[in-house]
């Protein structure tokens, strides 16, 4: 295979570079060993941040984040609730840090604006009534999914290919050249090589592993954060704890759901990160101090991401590490043609791109300015039922025709809408139930697939896209990357929901999980 640029990694940097590439008129191609968002991107708040989280620890990153969070609603607002934000003091936090708030904003170029405790009450009725100070700021709410899926479909309209389940073996070297990619299809087991004139790794936390098979050295280390989903939706707004960056001090909402979070814990292993126990304790006990309906609400999944963080020392704070990115050209490792970009935030990831797009453009002789900050992202059909709740039982009663029946009743998402999904694949490709699940609701609601799996699979055999134990092997797939994040939350009605999850599939299915 060849192709003028190959872009590893189809996280929102990765998909954000390969459609300014492609926009450019750039021949490009993206391939990910998993799917899109398989790393931090898909392990976040969905907060796109107003800046004002920063403005104490990092005010150059909290301008970045106010520009580009303005950019990203006015081009893609369809993957967007423009929420607003606020950030609440309880009794007994810093009043030190309080009063410097507004000035660290206004330094920072992020607007704020302060709201009496009585305010803040009506604006969110689930806050601690001991609120003792409330500013309003500008955060919103985004669908990262629903981002990097429309990124993808864009470059892909105007010409750029992109590769899943591809996996990097490693490069080819000649001299200061690299002068082809040794890649694994992870379902086919085929091994090729993709030839290009610019390679760039946006791997995220795996940066320093690609870079390092490209002979190149990057210094990183790793901050996991693990986060919870509630059922149902506690919030309006954003709602952040006004003190230093700490445990459980953010409550996004999303669609039906809040999301709370995060930790910070350092580690080494990138391929097995769970969130503990311990940190959910955290979160709920500290989240509950602005919210106390965290404290006994209902959550349906946890999960954990891995912030990349470059060259920390080990005593270095990863709370006040900078969330600003890092680019490397690498010709300090005696390459011409390898680019390394990692670090940021999903809020500038736009930012990420065009800077890294920029340097591949220079390299390979092609003047064409970005036009990503001011083209409109389109809300292509492919990727619509990535966003949470696009019907309502009532409104699919009212419309659906008479054989289109519900697969995921938790999120309403019928049979037409898994086949759209479906469709949307390649001849050559052969889609699994975890795919259908990132490319819609499936499996995310109360139940976390212990329906919709089975329904799915089925209806996959029954258009001939699995044969003998393919269906069951999806089954475990995507059962076990949903048991994944139950296991630190089962109590109560969530525990009661594992159990009829086993009785079926275990029982039922005799589908035994490692």
């Amino acid at each position: 295979m060849q192709t003028q640029v190959l872009v590893i990694g189809a996280g929102a940097t990765g998909t954000g570079i390969f459609r300014d590439l492609a926009l450019r008129g750039v021949e490009c191609m993206l391939i990910e060993q998993r799917d899109v968002n398989a790393g931090a991107s898909g392990g976040n708040h969905g907060l796109l941040h107003s800046g004002a989280r920063y403005v104490a620890t990092d005010p150059h990153s909290a301008n970045e984040c106010k520009v580009e969070g303005d950019i990203i609603k006015e081009f893609a607002p369809h993957c967007i609730e423009n929420t607003g934000g606020l950030f609440v003091a309880v009794k007994g936090d810093d009043e030190e840090y309080i009063n410097q708030f507004p000035v660290n904003c206004e330094k920072a170029g992020v607007p704020c604006r302060e709201v009496s405790p009585e305010e803040a009450l009506e604006l969110e009725p689930n806050l601690n009534p001991d609120v003792i100070a409330a500013y309003e700021v500008e955060d919103a709410s985004i669908d990262p999914f629903k981002l990097s899926l429309e990124n993808v479909a864009d470059a892909e309209a105007h010409g750029g290919v992109y590769k899943r389940y591809m996996q990097l073996l490693g490069f080819n070297r000649d001299g200061g050249k690299i002068t082809g990619a040794r890649v694994v299809n992870t379902r086919t087991g085929k091994e090729s090589v993709i030839e290009a004139e610019q390679y760039v790794n946006a791997t995220g936390a795996w940066a320093a592993n690609v870079a390092e098979m490209a002979g190149a050295d990057i210094r990183m280390t790793y901050a996991k954060g693990s986060l919870l989903v509630t059922l149902s939706r506690l919030n309006h707004r954003v709602i952040n704890r006004l003190r230093p960056p700490g445990d459980g001090d953010i409550l996004v909402p999303g669609g039906t759901v809040s999301v709370l979070g995060t930790t910070s814990v350092r580690v080494e292993d990138l391929d097995n990160v769970a969130p503990s126990i311990d940190e959910i304790n955290r979160n709920i006990d500290q989240g509950a101090q602005m919210v106390p309906a965290l404290d006994t609400c209902r959550y349906v999944r946890a999960y954990a991401g891995v912030r990349p963080l470059v060259q920390l020392g080990e005593s270095s704070s990863d709370r006040a590490a900078s969330r600003g990115y890092a680019l490397f050209g690498h010709e300090e490792d005696g390459l011409d043609n390898f680019i390394t970009i990692t670090g940021g935030k999903l809020t500038t990831y736009r930012l990420m791109a065009e800077r890294c797009t920029d340097l591949v453009c220079n390299r390979i002789k092609v003047d064409a300015p970005c036009l990503t900050a001011g083209k409109v992202l389109p809300d292509y059909v492919q990727t619509e039922w990535a966003e949470p709740s696009i019907l309502t039982k009532r409104e699919w009663m009212r419309r659906h025709k008479s054989d289109d029946y519900l697969l995921c009743e938790c999120e309403i998402v019928p049979k037409s809408a898994v086949d759209a999904i479906l469709d949307s694949f390649g001849p050559d490709e052969k889609p699994r139930i975890q795919a259908v699940g990132l490319r819609s609701r499936v499996g995310k609601g109360s139940c976390q697939g212990a329906f919709c799996g089975a329904r799915i699979a089925a209806h996959m055999y029954d258009r001939d896209l699995f044969e003998g134990d393919a269906g069951l092997d999806s089954m475990r797939d995507f059962l076990s990357k949903r048991w994944k994040g139950q296991r630190p939350i089962l109590w109560d009605a969530q525990f009661n929901q594992a159990e009829l999850k086993e009785a079926l599939y275990f029982g039922l299915l005799n589908l035994e999980m490692d």
